[in-house]
């Protein structure tokens, strides 16, 4: 009897879980967009006013990892063209933004700021995109490899405009009255300049993953996984491959104009040093770890490549090491957590989750 009980009330739960996954289905991608952007803004407010003003730094530079790795899953995971120069459009966003609040008077609002680091970016990726557009494979990405190394030389060589080594150092504006009234109403605190950030932040980051999402379900995130998996059949179809490779390209070079902006705000210094080939290879490998073509992916992948190494060099420190090895031990173990999961999860954590959850509740 209690068996039957028990067997009875599970069903009506699987019912009731077939019945709420039907109803968010039967939405439309945008409005189950809009429902979760709106959601994990109101996670962030909690998230924020939760951590000490470290963790905020930690999250504000997980923000800015996760939009570039989020533009990189749509050139690389959706559209099929793997690049590894993705930091030089960072260099070029955080630049832009660097030369536009360096004066102490008269700076130019903070979105118009973001905004003009993103077109800048975005007009560079369509230099860029159109003569990668006839390359093919590894061509592709030895052109951005070669623009990953170039880029922090332009940095060098136009010292007296752009600071040399020492980079350029940039004021963050105070945030708008408004918002920091409005801030204060709904969390009772006052709105610092760090938490300010964080906002700006993770603002930017939930409506670049809105954007990108919306994009990916439509008929243009269709062409580009056409391109991706059979070029042949897709021009088959009347895709012009052309075209739809430097669209992708255009919209991740501006989404990592995008993260070079708020990361110039988040670190304010902007120098050659912050944009070398290992921010573009990290880029690469945390969209691997996560899953290629995922957003979600890409989140948990910036988290990894935010928090895992210095959680490493906690731990190494805490263990007896010095500060030195501690440090040369995170890079270590980041790099064998990417062979362990290319190993035992090809497509990724969120790619081999997904899967074996489809091959569990599929028909039997």
């Amino acid at each position: 009897m209690a068996a039957s009980t028990r067997g009875s009330r599970t069903l009506s739960s699987e019912r009731l879980a077939r019945w709420r996954e039907s109803r968010w289905r039967a939405l439309s991608p945008l409005t189950r967009h809009v429902i979760v952007a709106v959601a994990s803004l109101v996670l962030v407010v909690l998230v924020v006013e939760m951590a000490g003003p470290f963790r905020q730094g930690q999250l504000s530079t997980m923000a800015y990892l996760a939009i570039a790795a989020g533009g990189l899953t749509v050139l690389t995971g959706q559209s099929g063209q793997l690049s590894l120069g993705h930091g030089a459009f960072m260099a070029v966003g955080a630049y832009s933004t660097a030369l536009l609040l360096q004066s102490r008077s008269g700076s130019p609002p903070l979105v118009l700021v973001i905004l003009a680091a993103s077109t800048v970016a975005l007009v560079v990726g369509l230099g860029v995109g159109i003569p990668a557009a006839r390359l093919h494979g590894p061509y592709v990405a030895g052109a951005t490899l070669a623009l990953a190394v170039a880029v922090p030389g332009v940095a060098l060589y136009f010292s007296e405009q752009l600071g040399g080594e020492q980079g350029l150092t940039l004021r963050v504006p105070e945030a708008p009255t408004w918002l920091a009234d409005a801030m204060f109403f709904v969390t009772g605190r006052e709105l610092t300049g760090r938490t300010y950030v964080a906002y700006v932040a993770w603002f930017c980051l939930v409506v670049v993953y809105l954007l990108l999402a919306n994009l990916g379900s439509s008929r243009v995130g269709r062409r580009w996984r056409a391109v991706r998996d059979d070029e042949v059949a897709a021009s088959i179809a009347g895709i012009d491959l052309g075209r739809a490779r430097v669209l992708a390209f255009v919209v991740s070079a501006a989404a990592a104009g995008l993260a070079g902006a708020v990361m110039a705000l988040v670190v304010r210094v902007t120098a050659p040093s912050g944009f070398t080939l290992t921010l573009s290879l990290g880029l690469l490998s945390a969209i691997v770890l996560g899953g290629l073509g995922s957003l979600l992916g890409a989140l948990i992948g910036a988290a990894l490549l935010t928090f895992l190494p210095q959680l490493v060099t906690a731990i190494g420190q805490d263990a007896g090491l010095s500060d030195l090895q501690a440090a040369e031990l995170a890079p270590l173990v980041y790099g064998l957590t990417v062979v362990v999961v290319v190993l035992v999860a090809p497509a990724g954590l969120v790619g081999t989750l997904r899967s074996r959850l489809a091959h569990r509740t599929g028909p039997s």
